[in-house]
């Protein structure tokens, strides 16, 4: 299997490869830990969008407190990797997945959410004959509409279970709104974000009646994060600032421009591979390679082009405006994904690279882990 040396030029890279300048990402590691320790909130970004510890180690050592995982998969390659502080932000339900959670409570500090007395039962079991202690926190649903309690009463109820379960330790709660952090435009999103600060409100309020401390409150993520920043929240949960993807980019700043607090480091390196006419070019990069869910790339530094899926390993691009410049046969492009954590779910290899020139080579270590 061919792999290029280190120093290789970026336009010397075969294609398509999952490129990042880690120039870009140290900076954003480093602004986005700069802006949590101003706000005076713990920053535990997500490691499912880069699904690596090489940056989660890079991440905590920016000032990070650990980091949070989606599925039990991603988070024992977090431990094997070397990290010692991980929040499961999903719901950990059934035999096998509580046992392999319990497993690793006994080698890290180990957390997760729960919305269901069934379910803390299961984790409390599985504690018990591990041996060990799993911190949870009450899943609060401040408006998402997909796991969680709505009703803060009955949220504090479940807090309570928690406390009262061998095994467990009641942590605090999650307070997680996925669908507001790319409404367009930074008013709207500003006004979503606030009435999901006024519904965490009333569950640390219930908390608090049932006399119930939440050391941790968990939430916010890179389009909100700033809007949540005085507003109940202990931890940031921000996970895409990291490599700021176009979802991201395109949602609007204060400006009215882009939203564009941190560098877009990560790209899909592809290769002009056809020209069957003026106005169309051919990449060979397709399906197998971008996700759909954030819409289709843009292209960097090539205006005047619009990017289309062409089946599984073509991308046409097809002309948009007059005089737009053709690239040539052999051209390498830079394409920036919709949606970064999906498309870096389809590549094994990050290719690192700094002032133009390939630095390292790292896996995405937890890659399909969706168990």
């Amino acid at each position: 299997m061919h792999q290029p040396l280190p120093g290789t030029e970026i336009a010397d890279l075969d294609t398509p490869a999952l490129v990042v300048d880690i120039d870009m990402v140290d900076r954003n590691i480093a602004k986005m830990a700069a802006l949590a320790r101003a706000a005076g909130i713990a920053l535990r970004p997500h490691a499912k969008t880069h699904k690596s510890p090489i940056f989660a180690r890079r991440q905590v050592a920016a000032g990070a407190v650990g980091v949070c995982c989606q599925k039990v998969g991603e988070a024992e390659v977090m431990v094997a990797g070397g990290i010692d502080d991980i929040l499961v932000t999903n719901e950990i339900v059934g035999r096998i997945k509580t046992t392999r959670l319990a497993g690793l409570a006994r080698l890290a500090t180990i957390r997760t959410v729960a919305d269901n007395a069934e379910a803390v039962a299961w984790l409390g079991k599985a504690a018990r004959a591990a041996g060990a202690t799993i911190g949870v926190l009450v899943d609060c649903d401040i408006g998402h509409g997909r796991t969680g309690i709505a009703d803060p009463r009955t949220a504090a109820e479940l807090g309570q279970t928690i406390a009262n379960t061998d095994g467990l330790r009641f942590d605090g709660l999650q307070a997680y709104h996925g669908s507001i952090q790319h409404v367009s435009g930074w008013a709207q999103r500003r006004a979503a974000a606030e009435a999901a600060n006024a519904k965490l409100a009333a569950f640390r309020a219930a908390f608090a009646e049932a006399r119930l401390a939440t050391p941790i409150v968990s939430g916010a993520g890179t389009g909100t994060f700033e809007f949540q920043a005085r507003s109940g929240y202990t931890e940031w949960q921000c996970g895409s600032y990291i490599f700021m993807d176009r979802e991201y980019y395109n949602a609007g700043g204060e400006d009215g421009g882009p939203y564009a607090p941190f560098e877009q480091a990560l790209s899909v390196l592809t290769t002009v591979m056809s020209l069957p006419s003026e106005d169309r070019f051919v990449v060979d990069a397709g399906l197998k390679t971008m996700s759909l869910d954030g819409g289709v790339p843009e292209l960097r530094d090539l205006p005047g082009w619009k990017f289309g899926f062409g089946g599984d390993e073509h991308g046409k691009v097809a002309r948009t405006g007059p005089g737009a410049a053709r690239p040539k046969l052999g051209d390498k492009i830079h394409l920036l994904p919709g949606h970064g954590d999906t498309t870096i779910n389809m590549h094994d290899e990050y290719f690192v690279v700094s002032r133009g020139r390939l630095v390292a080579i790292w896996p995405v270590a937890a890659r399909g882990k969706n168990r």
